[in-house]
C-alpha cells in the first residue's frame, strides 16, 4: 500500500469530528479574522471563502451568512445576493487565474454529497483545458499546484484594483 503524507488534513478531521458548530457560520460571524479564515469578500447576505480542501486550484465557495440548508429557505434578497456573489467570484477568478471554464454548483443534502449539509453553499471551481492528467486516473491523486495563502493574497489584491 502506498501512503500519501498529508498532515494538514488533521485540522479538517478534527473540525468535522467536533459537533461544536458550523465552520461556515463561524467564518460568517468573525469578520475581524477574514485573513485567517480565507474570506475573500463579504456582503450583507453572503461571503466568499477559499475551500481549504480544494478539488482544483482556485476552488472557492460562496455562502449565505444565514445557517440554512436549502435554497427555498433563503429570502429573495439572500438568493439574489448569492447569485450576484457567484458572478462576482467568477469574474475575479477569470481575472486572476484565467481559466478556460468553471464548474459551479450546489450539493444540497448529504445524499447529494454536501459536506456541510445544514449550511447551503455554492462551489465555484476554475477549470483549464487538459487540467485532468494521469495522476487522478492512474494514482487516484489530485495535484493542487498553489498554496492557499498565495491564492488568497492574489485574489485579495485583485479586488483592490
Amino acid at each position: 500500500m502506498e501512503r500519501l503524507w498529508a498532515p494538514w488534513r488533521m485540522s479538517y478531521i478534527a473540525k468535522i469530528s467536533d459537533p461544536g458548530g458550523c465552520f461556515l457560520c463561524a467564518a460568517a460571524a468573525d469578520s475581524e479574522h477574514d485573513d485567517d479564515n480565507f474570506v475573500i469578500w463579504r456582503t450583507k447576505h453572503s461571503f466568499c471563502i477559499v475551500n481549504l480542501y480544494p478539488y482544483n486550484n482556485g476552488h472557492l465557495m460562496v455562502v449565505p451568512c444565514r445557517h440554512i440548508g436549502d435554497l427555498p429557505s433563503l429570502s429573495c434578497d439572500e438568493r439574489m445576493d448569492l447569485l450576484d456573489g457567484l458572478a462576482r467570484t467568477e469574474d475575479l477568478l477569470r481575472k486572476v487565474m484565467k481559466p478556460n471554464g468553471f464548474n459551479i454548483g450546489f450539493n444540497i443534502g448529504k445524499a447529494a454529497g454536501a459536506g456541510v449539509a445544514e449550511h447551503v453553499h455554492a462551489h465555484i471551481v476554475p477549470r483549464w483545458d487538459g487540467d485532468t492528467n494521469f495522476m487522478p486516473v492512474l494514482a487516484d491523486v489530485k495535484i493542487v499546484p498553489q498554496a492557499l495563502k498565495d491564492l488568497y493574497a492574489q485574489l485579495k489584491e485583485a479586488l483592490k484594483e
